[in-house]
């Protein structure tokens, strides 16, 4: 043994990977596979690399080896946080070589009160490692039992078919050994080690403690680097410490420009259901019973299943030690009273199902956890489906990466309170590879919070100067809580009688004036007629020797027909111009008359057509003194 340098500090555990000996805490013996005795003989040998089953008394025999472990010391990280319930890890590696269907059980009991089957491994496996998760600080004892063949035959036949353990490592121990040396956090002065604050990693160069970033929880086992915070999956946040992700029972989605809110904080207490019968070989009927606490409480896990047939056996005063779970999601079997002959349901096996929060997200997939929506089929999807995802830290052998479950949340306004739970019909268990869990979770409270969208406004008529708007919902309606509808307003309006009787005054004066419009073009066409009434006259008068000269624009007869046809098209105010334009025109004419009338006497009395400078010929014209100084 060494000291461990400055800055340092030994990581005290057990292992064991060397065996000349057998350790001080282990035991080793044989129980017959018959009468279920113990035969005061080894069961495990020792051979340096590795320690191996003897051949035992029968075939049927089962070799028993036995760790037993005081007390475990973990990190003061991990023992300020009160949901991690990781106080040490074991790990074995381990190897079967069989010829027909052997068995290695790994069982783990707590103060030598019980003893449960954790895994079994069947038949041969190759070299693997296995690790387990303490969760109690107490005296634990670890065993193995390797059976070669469960029935009973006369002689020897499997003597070769073996089980190997070659190394067997356990954390934390109290008053253990170090195999290294871990970097550890300095005090201010630099000469001792210390303990971050929660939510902390230390800095492997320098020692120093940094905070974790927002929404990152911490290996509280492995507190070193910036790599120990790892990121919370979507949909949720940290918790003070950094210990772990949780839902606050909160979420938003887009679709289509619109952000959908939902709230889960009434489903946020454990919640338990009950599968469907099963039954045995020999017909005993049990059932698959679950506990899940969905979301919120900080991240406290709520959800328990215990074994109450481990109860019966423990002395009172000692059932802290018995077999429970408390989890985010949990299944146990359940006996009914009648079957069993007790007063009260029997639960047994229990087995926790989400450890660990994943995210929530209404994706099918996240963290290769998926969901497929055809093991709850529906005909329309209208509101997305938010989907819980978990993780247990249970690794089994068909279970690599533990167990996981999946909750998909479905809108249904029919369902009220905490609605509805089901598994997929083809998997009865909830469970179609043993691996992940699958659980539809029907109520009202997983439609999203109501907002504007989802009402409507109906205006009434108006009915009496008043007229009212009433809000109601659009049907369906697959929204819950959020916003209320709107109180029924009120609103001063014009009826239709109203209008009419705008509609008839605005008439009656459009009328009015036009009217009067037509009497004053009427009017002023009368005094033009009138002055040119007068001026036939007077040029009549004068010129009365001479005869009308002919229109040179127009034929006699063709304006009256052109204006009939024309005015017949013309509106009111169209018939007002053309008469007026009629009326100006034959002024025109009668003053172009005037002029010929005057010409031509001019030219009967000697008068000559002077060729102007434009090109023009005119004629002088006389005026009432004699003198020409008028051209035509």
């Amino acid at each position: 043994c060494i000291s461990c340098p400055a800055g340092t500090e030994p990581a005290q555990g057990l292992e064991y990977k060397w065996w000349n000996t057998l350790p001080a805490n282990m035991e080793t013996t044989v129980l017959s596979g018959i009468n279920f005795e113990y035969k005061g003989m080894a069961g495990w040998e020792v051979a340096s690399d590795y320690i191996y089953t003897a051949a035992g008394a029968s075939d049927n025999d089962f070799m028993i080896l036995t760790l037993i472990i005081p007390g475990f010391s973990p990190p003061q990280s991990v023992m300020e946080d009160a949901e991690n319930k990781e106080v040490a890890r074991i790990t074995f590696v381990f190897e079967t070589v069989c010829t027909v269907s052997c068995e290695l059980y790994f069982m783990v009991g707590v103060n030598s009160k019980t003893n449960t089957p954790v895994e079994t491994w069947t038949g041969s496996k190759g070299k693997q490692s296995y690790t387990y998760i303490v969760e109690n600080n107490a005296t634990m004892s670890f065993t193995w039992a390797f059976q070669r063949t469960p029935y009973h035959e006369a002689g020897r036949k499997y003597t070769n078919d073996i089980a190997k353990l070659y190394s067997i490592n356990v954390t934390n121990v109290m008053d253990g050994v170090a195999s290294y040396c871990r970097r550890c956090a300095l005090e201010a002065s630099g000469a001792s080690c210390t303990s971050c604050p929660p939510g902390n990693y230390i800095d492997r160069t320098s020692g120093a403690c940094h905070p974790c970033a927002p929404n990152t929880y911490l290996k509280a086992h492995q507190p070193y680097g910036h790599q120990a915070c790892i990121p919370c999956g979507p949909g949720t946040v940290s918790n003070k410490i950094h210990s772990l992700c949780y839902n606050d029972c909160h979420f938003s989605v887009n679709k289509d420009g619109r952000t959908l809110e939902y709230d889960f904080s009434t489903l946020a207490n454990s919640t338990s259901f009950t599968s469907g019968p099963s039954f045995t070989s020999k017909g005993l009927k049990y059932f698959h019973h679950f506990n899940i606490s969905l979301c919120g409480n900080h991240g406290r896990k709520m959800a328990f299943c215990t074994d109450n047939v481990t109860d019966i056996r423990v002395p009172d005063g000692e059932v802290e030690f018995s077999k429970s779970v408390t989890s985010y999601a949990c299944q146990s079997i359940v006996v009914p009273s009648d079957v069993m002959g007790y007063k009260t349901v029997v639960s047994s096996q229990p087995v926790s199902l989400a450890d660990r929060f994943v995210g929530v997200t209404t994706e099918t997939t996240l963290d290769r956890i998926t969901s497929p929506p055809d093991y709850f089929p529906t005909e329309n999807v209208v509101v997305p489906e938010v989907i819980f995802f978990y993780r247990s830290n249970d690794v089994t052998q068909s279970c690599n990466s533990g167990r996981a479950t999946a909750i998909r949340m479905r809108c249904n306004p029919l369902k009220t309170g905490s609605g509805t739970l089901s598994m997929p019909r083809k998997c009865s268990d909830g469970t179609c590879d043993g691996c992940t869990f699958h659980f539809l979770w029907e109520t009202a409270e997983a439609c999203p919070l109501c907002s504007a969208y989802d009402y409507r406004a109906i205006v009434s008529a108006c009915v009496g100067g008043i007229q009212r708007t009433t809000y109601v919902w659009r049907e369906p309606k697959l929204c819950t809580g959020g916003s209320l509808l709107p109180e029924q307003t009120v609103s001063i309006c014009k009826t239709m009688d109203f209008w009419l009787k705008v509609g008839i005054s605005a008439g009656t004066c459009a009328a009015v004036l036009l009217t009067v419009m037509t009497c004053y073009f009427w009017k002023k066409n009368q005094k033009l007629e009138y002055k040119y009434s007068k001026l036939v006259m007077n040029a009549t008068t004068k010129d009365s020797e001479l005869p009308a000269p002919d229109s040179c624009a127009i034929m006699e007869g063709e304006d009256a027909e052109d204006d009939l046809i024309f005015t017949s098209k013309k509106s009111l105010f169209g018939k007002i111009k053309s008469f007026t334009t009629k009326v100006m025109q034959s002024y025109s004419r009668a003053l172009q008359d005037f002029g010929y009338r005057a010409a031509l006497n001019k030219i009967r009395r000697g008068g000559s057509f002077q060729r102007t400078s434009d090109g023009f010929d005119s004629v002088p014209l006389k005026t009432s003194s004699g003198s020409t100084d008028m051209d035509l």
